[in-house]
């Protein structure tokens, strides 16, 4: 990672801010893009040695993604990885959901990494880099309650697979990342049935795989031009058994998600 230039979308908290300070710490240049430029700034302060840029970016608007790549390349030169990080999450039965909140967890978690991946491509395939998306196991698994987080990450799935698959003769690197359930503030944020904040998680976040453990295997899967990464022991287990056994994992998924605090399952 030494030199490389990287964008992290979402690089202000959660996995985006562990994979900042692991890309530093390796001696990586980067662009961090995220909505709060203040925690960008008070980020910024944590890093060591290698150059950086702060683009307050929102990914829902394309213009700012366009902005965002074209203010990197403007500064380095070039563009070796992106990884898209920018994610939201949502809670609540569809039948009771406002529309409004699946479109903007589709907007920003699938249209966020359209946007970005659409006007980094050429700077990739000309540095023959890497495309990452930061996904989850909800893109293999639906979870009740999750409508719009998991549609989107399906998405997000079926969209890299398709650009590995188009450019496997351009030597363009696409990474997909589905971690499991992972320490950050995302359930925090996550948005309730009529988009207001969730403002609690409902799980053990202290149980939970932590994020700076998911940021030093996502590097570790970069550099080594992986092009899946699934995290977690449960996550996996996740994927594994809905293969052969889909029935058993829906009631498996909606008995523990019928246990947490609150939950929308009755």
């Amino acid at each position: 990672m030494e030199n490389k230039v990287i964008i992290i979308t979402g690089a202000s908290s959660g996995i985006g801010k562990a994979l900042t300070l692991e890309c530093n710490r390796l001696g990586a240049k980067l662009t961090l893009a995220a909505r709060n430029m203040d925690k960008l700034n008070e980020l910024a302060k944590q890093l060591k040695g290698s150059e950086h840029l702060l683009i307050q970016t929102d990914v829902t608007i394309e213009k700012e993604c366009e902005n965002l790549i074209r203010s990197t390349m403007d500064k380095f030169g070039r563009i070796d990885v992106l990884i898209n990080n920018a994610g939201i999450s949502m809670r609540a039965l569809f039948n009771e959901v406002d529309l409004k909140v699946l479109h903007r967890v589709m907007d920003t978690n699938f249209w966020g990494t359209v946007y970005c991946s659409k006007f980094a491509l050429p700077f990739l395939l000309y540095s023959k880099g890497s495309l990452v998306g930061v996904s989850s196991v909800a893109g293999y698994k639906g979870l009740p309650g999750r409508t719009g987080y998991s549609a989107s990450k399906f998405a997000m799935n079926g969209f890299l697979e398709v650009v590995r698959i188009e450019n496997m003769k351009n030597g363009l690197h696409v990474l997909t990342v589905c971690p499991g359930f992972t320490t950050s503030n995302i359930r925090n944020v996550a948005l309730s049935k009529d988009g207001s904040a969730q403002g609690e998680t409902p799980l053990e976040e202290n149980k939970l795989m932590s994020a700076e453990r998911v940021a030093t295997k996502i590097v570790r899967a970069i550099d080594r031009r992986k092009d899946k990464l699934t995290l977690t022991t449960q996550g996996k287990i996740t994927v594994l058994l809905n293969k052969f056994f889909p029935k058993f994992m829906d009631k498996m998924v909606y008995n523990h998600m019928a246990k947490e605090p609150h939950s929308p399952l009755k």
